[in-house]
């Protein structure tokens, strides 16, 4: 009967030991792991569980490995349920409101994104999965009526991308990787500071061999830069978590994620009605001199992802 205690226990234990040595050393190059890793937050739950199963079997070393397996993954994640402090900094040079939605290969409901962009009044839209049917209903359902400044690269098929907003867009050279364009726009916005738009949209981690398109797509993306830069703004469907080394690496040049810092970091964004376990894959990263004043996820019919809402003031 020991025996099979200790195997039950170290069965249960083992995985989320290895979890978090694979987490906390950023080693992701093989699949399935890459696209796993995103589901960290519930490993964090599922090794406390095992915590409790060792001390119930009275397997004290198990308990050791499990209580230290929990404390580290609690550690990485709980943050993302907490406002940091900072979402309300001094930058006072004006509001900018972004909203970010994945289209499903253009089957979105396009009267309810309009009337979700009537009810939010972003500044900037970011739109991903833009195909040229959704492009024309879009137009039809009287989009640039309130946006009516875009920069838009539509394609058959996920890879087409669009910023629209409120204020003049100047367009720059999209960013291509493997079929998809994430289209580059500057703001230029009315309180003085112009602010470069990325819509995001790397491939999806759902086959191996799309694994190095997914990561040229996030590599590509711009550094926040060291301050002296134009503003940025990446928003979009990242198709990674705040637990990805690439996004944790883009975080680190000078974003912060708006979800992160509002205490929304466990808002699932996808799959919208689907059968799998929610993960937050769509972001707003705001250059950290910028302040995040509120976010939010909102539902949107025809699509498997739920678009972001972030309220962010300039410097």
């Amino acid at each position: 009967m020991r025996v099979w205690r200790k195997v039950l226990v170290w069965g249960a234990v083992t995985p989320f030991a290895g979890w978090t040595v694979l987490r906390v050393s950023g080693w992701e190059p093989v699949w399935p792991w890459t696209p796993l890793v995103a589901y960290t937050p519930y490993a964090a739950v599922v090794a406390g569980a095992g915590l409790l199963l060792a001390a119930a079997m009275r397997q004290r070393a198990a308990a050791v490995v499990a209580l230290a397996t929990t404390v580290v993954l609690a550690g990485t994640v709980l943050p993302r349920g907490f406002a940091d402090g900072q979402h309300q900094a001094s930058a006072d040079g004006g509001t900018l409101r972004v909203l970010a939605a994945n289209l499903l290969v253009g089957s979105a409901d396009e009267a309810a994104l309009v009337a979700l962009v009537a009810r939010l009044r972003p500044d900037v839209l970011a739109l991903q999965e833009l195909t040229p049917d959704a492009l024309t209903h879009l137009d039809a359902a009287g989009l640039r009526t309130t946006l009516p400044y875009a920069v838009t690269r539509p394609k058959p098929g996920a890879g087409g991308s669009a910023v629209y907003a409120r204020h003049p867009l100047t367009a720059a050279e999209a960013i291509e990787h493997g079929g998809f364009r994430q289209v580059r726009a500057t703001l230029r916005h009315p309180s003085g500071p112009e602010v470069e738009i990325v819509s995001v949209h790397p491939c999806a981690l759902r086959l191996y061999a799309r694994q190095p398109c997914w990561r040229s797509g996030l590599r590509a993306l711009p550094d926040a830069g060291d301050g002296s830069g134009p503003l940025r703004v990446l928003a979009g469907d990242f198709n990674a978590t705040l637990d990805h080394l690439l996004v944790r690496e883009l975080l680190a040049t000078g974003y912060r994620d708006a979800a992160d810092v509002t205490g929304h970091g466990f808002t699932a964004t996808w799959p919208q009605g689907g059968r799998l376990p929610g993960v937050a894959i769509d972001h707003v990263l705001a250059d950290e001199r910028m302040s995040v004043r509120a976010f939010g996820v909102h539902p949107l019919r025809g699509t498997d992802h739920r678009p972001v809402f972030a309220v962010l003031a300039l410097p």
